[in-house]
C-alpha cells in the first residue's frame, strides 16, 4: 500500500488475513509514498512483486506510468490498483465495484437521487458507483464548487444531471435523497442534516479513522442506515485480491465470504 498520509491505513492487515485464508505466503506492507517518488519506487522493484494498492494522492500520479487501463480507471481518473505483467502495469479501480457491494449488503440496490459531500477523487468513484445503481440525478456540495467540474463531466459521460452546491446551502426543494455519500476524511465534515434526511436516506460515509464519524453519530440517534469507510476498504480489497490472484477484477475467488469474515475481523 502506497500514498501519504499512510500510518492510519488498515490494508496491511486485512489483506494479511486474506492471504492466510487463501494460503499464499505472500507479504503486504505500508509506504509512505507521495507523487514525485512513486515513478523511481516502482523503477527499483524487482519480479517478485505481484502488485500495488494505491492511496491518495497516488490514484491520478500512477496514470502516466500505466501501460494498461481498466475502463474504469479513465472514467473516474484513477486508479487504485497496480498489477505487475510482462507487458507493464495494469491498472484497475475498485472502489467503483466496492462501493456497489457495500450497498447491496445493506439491501441498497436502487438509487435515483444522491448527495455527494465533497469533489476529490473517492467522490468520482463513489459517482460512477451511483450511476451503476441507477441514480439519476446528483447534488454535490463541495467547499469550492469548481472543483466539481470533473464529476460534472463524468455525469454527462454516464446519463446522470449533476448539480455542484456551495458547501452548508440546503436544498429547499425539501427533496430527501435515497442516499447521502460523504468522500471528506474523518472530522473534516460539518454539514448537518435534518431528522427527515438521517430517518429514509442511506448514509455511506468513507471516513473510518475516527469512527464513528459525527455525521454516523448524528445517524445512529435516529436509527438511520449507515454504511462505513472499512465496508468500503474491505469490499473494495476483495476487488484488488481478485486481480492480485487471478488478474482479473470479475473472477470470484474461492469462499470470498469466508475472506470477507477474516478482514472484518482483523480490524473490529
Amino acid at each position: 500500500m502506497l500514498g501519504s498520509p499512510i500510518s492510519h491505513s488498515k490494508s496491511p492487515v486485512i489483506q494479511r488475513a486474506a492471504f492466510e485464508v487463501l494460503g499464499l505466503d505472500w507479504s503486504y506492507g505500508a509506504v509512505e509514498m507521495t507523487g514525485d517518488g512513486l515513478a523511481s519506487f516502482i523503477e527499483g522493484l524487482d519480479d517478485t512483486w505481484r502488485g500495488l494498492s494505491l492511496t491518495m494522492p497516488l490514484k491520478r500520479d500512477v496514470i502516466p506510468l500505466l501501460a494498461r487501463r481498466h475502463e474504469l480507471v479513465d472514467l473516474v481518473g484513477g486508479a487504485n490498483t497496480v498489477l505487475f505483467t510482462d507487458e507493464g502495469l495494469s491498472g484497475f479501480n475498485t472502489d467503483v465495484q466496492g462501493a456497489v457491494t457495500s450497498f447491496a449488503d445493506v439491501g441498497v440496490t436502487h438509487l435515483d437521487y444522491v448527495h455527494i459531500l465533497g469533489a476529490g477523487a473517492t467522490a468520482s468513484s463513489l459517482l460512477v458507483a451511483v450511476a451503476q445503481l441507477g441514480a439519476t440525478r446528483v447534488t454535490v456540495s463541495a467547499r469550492t464548487p469548481e472543483k466539481a467540474a470533473g464529476l460534472v463531466d463524468i455525469g454527462r459521460q454516464l446519463d446522470v444531471e449533476v448539480t455542484p452546491r456551495e458547501w452548508g446551502v440546503t436544498d429547499r426543494s425539501l427533496v430527501i435523497p435515497d442516499a447521502v455519500i460523504s468522500t471528506l476524511p474523518g472530522g473534516a465534515n460539518d454539514m448537518t442534516f435534518a431528522e427527515p434526511i438521517r430517518e429514509r436516506s442511506v448514509l455511506f460515509d468513507v471516513a473510518y479513522d475516527p469512527w464513528p464519524s459525527a455525521l454516523a453519530q448524528s445517524w445512529g440517534e435516529v436509527g438511520g442506515t449507515v454504511i462505513s469507510g472499512l465496508d468500503l476498504l474491505i469490499n473494495q480489497a476483495v476487488g484488488q485480491l481478485r486481480i492480485f490472484v487471478g488478474s482479473d477484477l470479475d473472477a470470484t475467488l474461492p469462499d470470498e465470504t469466508a475472506i470477507v469474515s477474516a478482514m472484518r475481523a482483523a480490524i473490529l
